[in-house]
């Protein structure tokens, strides 16, 4: 059966008389004339090389080989019908995938923002380490990508969405644990744990930049490793402190005393490969979820 060509329109009028139980009930279901669906089936026997009806008699019933082929046929009808309406979804824009990015922990102001995106659009979320994100973005692989206190990317536009505050953590016994906010000028004498700038470069320059700024210079204390070893590591050695942004809930311990810091903020924002692209358009207004200030 080398070189057979079927057209959907065959498969469709063998599948009606079959279910019908004749060309003339047939053609009654198709709106068209009886010989037009005779025609077409004959065809289709011709393509395939077998006998699908039995003629033979006034009530048409299925040979053995079109029962065995009928599955199959609607089977195929089936998944023409399902290509037809994916089709018609995409052209009206109804089953987009917008494809997202964001870092290993992305919060809970982008998971506000992707809930509330799912709602009209699916999202397929890719999370990766920011350099990753950015060349994602930079060669179509992802439509836009959530980032933090990043200011700019080469090829790419940043639009900043909301700001957040950062957290420090310090030892629980300390007198500026009792604080409900705290300024970098409170902890200018206290030595501060970060992490080295190659393991994120945009956080390291934010609380550098603020240090520069506000013209204090706390000594550095051990590097930053991950939030809860270093935490621990804090609990058991000389007072120091560090800032982070919070992506849940915070831990408890015992020794550890968790206080908003007042500035920096964490900018979150939307890489985009240019102002004018669809994800830029379906994405700005999910900044009104966390817009308005620090939370």
């Amino acid at each position: 059966m080398n070189g057979v060509d079927v057209e959907l329109r065959q498969l469709r009028y063998f599948v009606e008389v079959a279910d019908a139980g004749g060309f003339g009930r047939a053609a009654e279901r198709l709106h068209i004339v009886q010989p037009a669906v005779s025609q077409q089936v004959r065809r289709l026997e011709r393509e395939l090389g077998v006998r699908l009806f039995d003629r033979s008699t006034r009530h048409v019933s299925l040979t053995s080989a079109g029962e065995l082929l009928l599955p199959d046929a609607r089977a195929a009808l089936a998944a023409a019908d399902k290509v037809r309406t994916r089709a018609e979804d995409i052209s009206s824009g109804q089953d987009t995938v917008l494809r997202l990015g964001a870092s290993r922990a992305p919060g809970p102001r982008v998971q506000r923002a992707l809930d509330e995106l799912s709602d009209t659009v699916r999202v397929r979320l890719t999370k990766a380490p920011v350099p990753e994100l950015l060349t994602a973005v930079r060669t179509g692989e992802l439509d836009a990508a959530f980032v933090r206190a990043l200011t700019s990317a080469p090829g790419l536009t940043v639009v900043p969405l909301w700001t957040d505050r950062l957290v420090v953590a310090l030892p629980a016994d300390h007198d500026l644990a009792e604080k409900t906010l705290l300024h970098l000028e409170d902890l200018a004498d206290l030595p501060v744990r970060l992490a080295p700038r190659s393991a994120n470069p945009a956080f390291h320059d934010l609380i550098t930049k603020a240090f520069d700024d506000q013209g204090v210079g706390p000594p550095r204390g051990p590097e930053f490793t991950n939030l809860m070893d270093t935490l621990a590591d804090m609990s058991a050695t000389e007072a120091s402190w560090t800032p982070f942004y919070p992506v849940g809930d915070l831990p408890t311990l015992r020794r550890i005393a968790f206080v908003p810091l007042a500035t920096p903020t964490l900018t979150t924002s939307l890489v985009v490969s240019s102002p004018d692209s669809p994800a830029h358009a379906l994405l700005w207004p999910l900044g009104e979820v966390g817009r308005g200030g620090p939370e």
